[in-house]
């Protein structure tokens, strides 16, 4: 797939997921409850995870409408983690997306309701009434999707690694814990996003595994692109607070491997990734293999 044929790809992508977003984030929630969720997910972001799940869809030729729900929904997930990220009593940042996080812009209390809302319906945009859809979703594909998303989401995930990531600031982690962390909150997700994307299809039992491993390698590439950039970019091209990580004594891969072992440690995930794309056995992988480049080469 060319740069050009891939762009031209991800951009109908990337209007099919803010037009359902739209959609599903309804304005008129109570007392502003809506304009907060509205503000927190859409119109910003890179939409990786929507991306992923799309792209594996494509990949094992999977249920359109359930990957463009799982799209969503993956999306709403990210988006309340980084809403209650943002807030005073976890990472206390004011910038977000290159605009005022969600606490600084409609206060702190609307915030976590606005990340409660959407977490809560991220599950309810995955298992739709059969009115709500024309393409209807079998009911066992919902409740695997759902699974996914949830394991993703809670202690063996984004919970679990933001908990230890609470607990450990201004502690040395060994490399092994630092990767338990970071495969939890950053990497679970990017991982099941594949997953969920390919859970759209039916590959075997082989080529799910080639999947598995290429997010799981993926998401820990990002987050250590992640610890390279929050070091050497700004905030201005970030669209979050630059540096913080160091300003809060929190372990990185750029603490425990300097600014070129990380670096190091990035391509070798990144070839990782890419080998076990390479052993799915899946004819079209070049979405999948050109988000893989991107996120290695990405600067923000």
């Amino acid at each position: 797939m060319k740069r050009s044929a891939f762009d031209a790809w991800m951009r109908a992508q990337l209007e099919a997921v803010e037009a359902a977003l739209c959609v599903h984030v309804r304005a008129d929630a109570p007392a502003g409850l809506g304009l907060a969720m509205r503000y927190g997910v859409l119109d910003g972001g890179k939409r990786l995870r929507p991306l992923l799940v799309l792209a594996a869809a494509q990949a094992v030729d999977g249920h359109a409408e359930a990957a463009v729900r799982a799209a969503c929904a993956v999306e709403l997930i990210h988006a309340y983690s980084l809403i209650h990220d943002d807030m005073p009593c976890m990472d206390n940042d004011v910038l977000r997306r290159g605009k005022p996080t969600v606490h600084v812009q409609f206060g702190e209390a609307r915030a976590m309701l606005a990340g409660d809302a959407m977490q809560a319906l991220a599950f309810e945009v995955l298992t739709p009434p059969p009115a709500a859809a024309g393409d209807v979703v079998p009911d066992a594909l919902q409740a695997r999707l759902c699974r996914l998303l949830a394991r993703a989401s809670g202690v063996e995930g984004m919970a679990g690694g933001q908990a230890i990531d609470l607990a450990s600031v201004g502690k040395p982690l060994t490399e092994t814990e630092l990767l338990d962390m970071h495969g939890r909150k950053t990497g679970a997700l990017l991982q099941n996003s594949v997953l969920m994307g390919a859970a759209c299809g039916q590959p075997s039992a082989a080529t799910w595994d080639a999947l598995s491993e290429f997010g799981a390698a993926l998401g820990v590439a990002f987050q250590v692109v992640d610890d390279i950039l929050d070091m050497t970019q700004n905030s201005e091209v970030l669209g979050k607070t630059a540096g913080k990580d160091a300003d809060q004594n929190k372990p990185t891969y750029v603490s425990l491997l300097g600014l070129d072992g990380a670096r190091e440690r990035a391509a070798t995930l990144h070839a990782r990734a890419l080998s076990a794309l390479s052993a799915s056995g899946l004819g079209d992988v070049h979405a999948l293999a050109t988000l893989a480049d991107r996120i290695l080469d990405r600067d923000s």
